[in-house]
């Protein structure tokens, strides 16, 4: 693998990827999220970890299998990684995107969507 490849930031989120493709969401949640992380879409705000936990657990279940078709876009500072993604699952081919504000390698608020035209 390419060495550009293996940045914190392109860690984090090939982690992120993979657990979620697991459907290791609990393990996603411990290790990727600091106890009182936010996650905020404009349809909800889930706050600390019991609650992400939920959220995954029923986001997983509704996703199916899924696929990254491509990572469009991707941005990472010491403390923030950004990226768009277009995406083949059960809820058809969409374009995501998600940003993390990370503080020591975990999230504190991941902001969350996809485009929707």
């Amino acid at each position: 693998m390419n060495d550009a490849l293996q940045t914190p930031g392109r860690l984090f989120y090939q982690d992120q990827i993979s657990l979620l493709q697991q459907n290791r969401t609990d393990e996603l949640v411990e290790t990727h999220y600091h106890e009182d992380a936010a996650l905020i879409t404009f349809e909800n705000v889930i706050r600390g970890r019991t609650a992400l936990r939920e959220f995954f657990q029923k986001y997983r279940a509704g996703l199916g299998d899924f696929e990254i078709l491509s990572l469009d876009r991707f941005v990472e500072t010491g403390d923030a990684v950004f990226f768009e993604a277009t995406v083949k699952s059960a809820y058809g081919v969409v374009r995501v995107y998600d940003a993390f504000a990370l503080r020591d390698g975990k999230a504190t608020h991941h902001f969350a969507g996809k485009h929707t035209h």
